[in-house]
């Protein structure tokens, strides 16, 4: 059962992921952003990386701030599955 819970939690880490590079490679695109795939994605994306557009700037026309997002999200997340992981052994699950 621990591992089922692991693997369910590494899917919805690499979806998150996902959805954060199609954000940023489509906003390269203002069609992208205003189909319904766009918005959605979007709406899902958006408050993780408005969190790093209040302390990171954009210089000139380029922000920033989604690469620190998705470094910073690599590294969480990566922190979060082992947590759950050794939390999971503590259990007995795994």
């Amino acid at each position: 059962m621990g591992a089922i819970i692991l693997v369910i939690g590494k899917y919805i880490y690499d979806i998150y992921y996902w959805l954060i590079l199609i954000n940023i490679f489509g906003s390269w695109f203002p069609q992208f952003q205003t189909s319904k795939i766009g918005s959605l994605v979007g709406r899902l994306v958006n408050p993780y990386l408005s969190i790093f557009r209040k302390f990171i700037p954009p210089l000139g026309m380029i922000d920033f701030s989604p690469i620190i997002a998705i470094i910073a999200y690599s590294y969480i997340g990566r922190f979060a599955l082992e947590g759950l992981r050794q939390l999971l052994i503590m259990l007995g699950a795994i």
